[in-house]
């Protein structure tokens, strides 16, 4: 006998058997999208649902391989699946996502799977973020699995948009067209009824115009409210009613019972205000799509920067067109003014000037030499090179960048999660309301129960509490990737504020991490001028390997070049002969060993001392130092005038650390900190009951950002740091700090008069509907308003910002 799968009730193939365990013991399954589908439906109760369906229901739920299949072949997996160290991770885009319920059910689902590590999703983007072991369980297994419970998922390249994305877009405004083309009709037709009423009509006339009414009503809930009621049943299916219960509900209501005085068998219609009600739902719905599109505009700006070609430089020297997509990592590209990068890469030869706004906000052209990497979407500002590609696609900068952005969204707030835990549970209240309400007024007035029960439904619909934090916080988050700052974690917004101790490391957070030379001090006897010397050091320093011997590179000169190899002493510096002399550069003991003497002055302590000489003696002294990034001294003043305590934590020795606090006129700080004392410090302030966000970059910071109560970390530092920090500050400039605080203060503020309004409008409108002072088209404008009202509120984040504002004047207004 064949064996046929319990769950899809397709027939198992030989070697295609998979067990699944129930409470009532083990059964049979096809694949292992229908064991993870039958485990779930039994684990939440609904098991009867298989003893109800039928055969023709069952094969409705097997998993359609043929579409998602070709997920799990290599260049689809390139395509849309990101591979970290330990784990894959994959967007995918989900329609049919419309609440707090479907948010639950999607991260419950998954969460529970073998493989599956982590799962977020967000009911504003209705994008779901999962990072898995997909040799556990395969791609095509987890869309499967969603599309068994009711979710069409597509996989979706971060910062783009899906084509069912597009597709919803377009059928929203069909939906639109639909509601308010026949919307209209029945409106007309509505009015003739009214008007019979008061000035007297024939009841065949009467009877026309409501069995008009009738037909034209019918595309409107047959297709313009059909998202309602989809949802509506797969909420009901699962056992989590969402906010579309109660509005299907109240139509459903409505059409019966209009359907039946049109039969005859009752008084009133209720056509019109079925159809204002769709038609103010679908164009709040609308504008909701539109805020959510405008929420990822900054991710999609970022990837439409890309070209759609690049010149690619071929094994004979020929320059050839070619698709960005076609890149490889190692290919040559050439770029010249005007270009746009189409994939990191490092510069071989010549120099560009490059445009990175878009990315980090600011407008300074960076010049770019030979070694150095050009991101993916900087612009070519001037110049000339060839480089070498390093990164393509999902691997660029670039995507991190939309990645970002896209998890920024993802991440669920305190305020969300307070929101949604209402709104879920104030769905089932309002069914019970309105319960209560017609039990009564059938009691006491029964011609107007329905009228009644119809407001309360309608106008009970949580849709502004639902949209309140995540349209807002959705709204911070784009208007902050403007100025270079990528919010990853919302957790940041919600602490950022007066009263914070914000502590910082110095090298690479509070200064560059990048040295450069600061002085050159010529010795007396030395006849050289300054040029003469720094083009010796480059010389020498060519063929050397330290830290420190990049820094010279830009003084060399082809006619100054060490005779033979110069010999490099580890620790200590380089020694050659150029023109028949004997030069040494290095620390001032080696180089004063050349000749036997010493120098008097000794070396200044917050800075790193090079000295060049030969056998008479020492020529110069150069000192390197760290610079400061910049505006650091200025967004440090803003922050401590805006009540934040500023600390810095550095493992560098004092007089470096105290150098740099004097210069920040900080008092606060620590030196010659190994990351435990870090760490202990942070510990200390938070028992102390201070709320405590850190800001670094290096490989030793990583603890402590993820010990604090949020992070900030600088994007060109580790990826250890990025990975533990809660921001990331693309820039080189610490400015975009006061923009934030700016932001966070008045993203609060929003979020708080949202659920305020949403909290205060639900308790006010529902009491009106129950006492009869509503009537149904009362509570549909009000219902829709009010949904609208919040997203508006929402775009006021961030609507007059740019990225030449000055956050100086943002924070202090937002401080006023």
């Amino acid at each position: 006998m064949t064996a046929r799968c319990f769950h899809c009730d397709d027939t198992i193939h030989a070697g295609t058997l998979v067990r699944a365990t129930l409470a009532s013991g083990t059964v049979d399954v096809c694949c292992i999208g229908c064991q993870a589908a039958a485990q779930f439906i039994d684990s939440a109760g609904l098991g009867g649902f298989y003893t109800h369906r039928s055969i023709s229901e069952a094969q409705q739920l097997r998993p359609t391989t043929h579409d998602y299949a070709s997920y799990d072949q290599a260049a689809m997996l390139e395509r849309y699946v990101i591979q970290h160290d330990a784990a894959s991770e994959v967007t995918l885009y989900v329609s049919d996502i419309s609440c707090a319920a479907c948010i639950w059910l999607i991260e419950r689902l998954l969460g529970d799977q073998p493989g599956v590590q982590q799962v977020s999703a967000n009911p504003v983007s209705r994008r779901v973020t999962v990072h898995w072991d997909r040799n556990t369980l395969p791609l095509s297994a987890v869309l499967a699995l969603l599309a068994h419970v009711g979710f069409d998922a597509e996989p979706v390249i971060p910062g783009t948009q899906s084509d069912s994305e597009r597709r919803d877009y377009r059928q929203a405004i069909r939906r639109l067209v639909v509601a308010g083309v026949f919307g209209m009709q029945v409106m007309m037709f509505a009015i003739g009824l009214y008007a019979g009423e008061f000035y007297g009509m024939s009841e065949g006339s009467a009877q026309l115009l409501r069995v008009t009414s009738l037909v034209a009503v019918l595309p409107i809930i047959g297709f313009a409210a059909w998202p309602f009621f989809r949802n509506a049943f797969y909420s009901l299916r699962r056992g989590r009613p969402g906010m579309d219960v109660p509005v299907s509900l109240a139509i459903s209501i409505a059409f019966l019972a209009s359907l039946l005085a049109t039969l005859g068998l009752g008084n009133a219609v209720y056509f019109d205000s079925i159809a204002m009600f769709v038609l103010l739902l679908c164009t709040s719905r609308f504008l909701e799509m539109r805020a959510r599109h405008r929420a990822d505009d900054h991710a999609r700006a970022l990837q439409r920067m890309l070209p759609t070609t690049a010149r690619r430089i071929t094994a004979s020297g020929d320059v050839e067109s070619m698709p960005v997509d076609a890149l490889a990592v190692d290919d040559l590209l050439r770029f010249s003014a005007g270009d746009v990068v189409a994939a990191d890469t490092q510069l071989t030869h010549g120099q560009l000037g490059i445009d990175n706004s878009m990315m980090t906000g600011e407008s300074d052209t960076v010049i770019c030499a030979a070694g150095d990497t050009v991101l993916a979407g900087s612009r070519v500002v001037s110049g000339g090179a060839d480089g070498q590609v390093t990164a393509t696609g999902n691997a660029t900068a670039l995507a991190e960048v939309a990645r970002l952005i896209e998890q920024a969204q993802q991440d669920r707030s305190a305020w969300q999660s307070i929101a949604d835990r209402i709104a879920s549970v104030f769905t089932l209240a309002v069914l019970g309301i309105a319960g209560i309400t017609a039990a009564l007024w059938w009691q006491w007035q029964p011609s107007r129960t329905l009228d009644v029960v119809l407001a309360v439904l309608i106008v009970a619909c949580p849709c502004a509490l639902a949209l309140a934090a995540p349209t807002a916080l959705a709204r911070a988050a784009g208007s902050l990737a403007r100025y270079g700052l990528l919010i990853v974690r919302s957790r940041v917004l919600e602490l950022i504020r007066a009263n914070t101790t914000i502590v910082l490391d110095k090298t690479g957070t509070l200064t560059t991490g990048k040295p450069a030379i600061h002085t050159v001090n010529l010795q007396t006897e030395n006849t050289m001028d300054q040029d003469s010397v720094l083009r010796i050091a480059a010389a020498l320093e060519a063929s050397s390997t330290h830290a420190l011997a990049g820094l010279f590179g830009p003084y060399g000169d082809d006619r100054v070049r060490a005779d033979g190899s110069a010999q490099e002493s580890i620790g200590a510096g380089v020694e050659g002969t150029i023109d028949g002399v004997r030069y040494r550069v290095g620390s001032r003991a080696f180089v004063c060993a050349l000749s036997d003497t010493q120098t008097d002055t000794l070396p200044t302590p917050e800075m790193t001392e090079v000295c060049v000489g030969d056998s008479a003696g020492v020529l110069a002294r150069i000192h390197v130092c760290d610079q400061l990034r910049p505006d650091t001294g200025e967004t440090l003043h803003a922050l401590r005038q805006a009540g934040c305590a500023i600390v810095v934590a550095s493992g560098d020795n004092a007089a470096a650390v105290g150098s740099v606090a004097a210069q920040l006129d900080l008092d606060n700080w620590h030196s010659d900190m190994t990351p435990t004392d870090k760490l202990a410090l942070v510990r200390s302030l938070k028992r102390d009951g201070t709320t405590v966000i850190m800001i670094g970059d290096g490989v030793n910071d990583a603890p402590v950002l993820a010990a604090a109560d949020a992070s900030i970390a600088i994007a060109d530092g580790t990826a250890l740091a990025r990975a533990s920090a809660d921001a990331l500050l693309l820039g080189k400039s610490l400015r975009p700090l006061q923009t934030l605080m700016a932001t966070a203060q008045k993203t609060r503020r929003i979020i708080t008069q949202s659920l305020a309004w949403a909290a205060s409008y639900n308790i006010i409108a529902i009491t009106l509907a129950a006492t009869g002072v509503v009537a149904p088209w009362m509570a549909a404008i009000g219902m829709s308003a009010s949904s609208l009202l919040v997203v508006g509120n929402a775009l006021r984040i961030g609507a007059t910002s740019s990225t030449t504002a000055d956050p100086h004047t943002t924070l202090h207004k937002a401080i006023v």
